[in-house]
């Protein structure tokens, strides 16, 4: 991410304090985070994860990482884009294992990611995971159908990613005769389910970044809104069959 470090502060004295990053890559990212984590460790959540399905691989990652950020505990490590295409049981032996690094105190909280519904349910219904964080904006709305009850009923919190869905859902839409959402609207959106506890955010600049924090001070998003936005997201979504994040069940 070639983003300010100073971004990370602004975020976090804003009243941000759950941290996501994929890998090493984030540079600037994790070197706002760490001057923060030496300080005031105990009002941040650290999470990360990895699509490997390799355990040793994976375990390497969780020592870097508390290398990385000179931290004990990383608050939730996730398995990151369970697809129908994975071996289940492999994934369910790195939950295991996940598991115990939990019981170890290594981490937190075990995660699972996935665009797939069908696997959130199992996930959910197995109670495999402690968080679950999935695909949610206003043209991907089936998880409203079982998937965001099932983790509601659970009790498994639900990190809402893809929120503007790649930022398609602020480009306005041949068919749309009124003003296009905004970040903020997105994020509103995606956190009006009482599954969601939280929408992820990813700005690439300290503008961005101001946009976006204005969610936390806007009220909560309106029937009317969720009605006119549902309809725009159907515009967006198109056939479903037409580009690559729209395939994924």
């Amino acid at each position: 991410m070639k983003t300010d470090a100073k971004i990370v502060n602004t975020a976090f004295n804003s009243g941000i304090n759950y941290f996501f990053f994929y890998n090493f890559n984030y540079q600037s990212f994790l070197d706002g985070l760490k001057p923060i984590l030496a300080t005031q460790r105990e009002k941040v959540l650290v999470t990360s994860g990895s699509t490997q399905r390799d355990i040793s691989t994976l375990r390497q990652y969780l020592e870097q990482i508390r290398q990385r950020l000179n931290i004990d505990v990383v608050d939730v490590f996730f398995t990151e884009y369970v697809s129908p295409q994975d071996d289940m049981e492999r994934v369910q032996t790195i939950l295991d294992e996940f598991r115990s690094w939990k019981e170890k105190g290594l981490i937190r909280y075990v995660g699972a990611t996935t665009h797939n519904r069908l696997i959130a349910l199992e996930l959910i219904q197995s109670k495999a995971c402690d968080v679950l964080m999935h695909r949610y904006n206003m043209a991907h709305r089936k998880a409203e159908e079982n998937v965001l009850p099932a983790a509601f009923q659970a009790e498994i919190p639900v990190v809402a990613f893809t929120c503007t869905r790649w930022g398609s859902l602020l480009k306005g839409h041949p068919e749309w005769n009124s003003q296009a959402p905004t970040a903020a609207d997105c994020y509103r959106y995606a956190l009006h389910n009482q599954a969601v506890s939280l929408a992820l955010t990813a700005p690439k600049s300290r503008q961005e970044l101001a946009e976006n924090l204005s969610v936390l001070g806007a009220p909560h998003v309106s029937p009317d809104e969720i009605y006119q936005w549902c309809k725009y997201g159907d515009l967006i979504y198109g056939t479903g069959e037409d580009s690559f994040e729209t395939q994924w069940l």
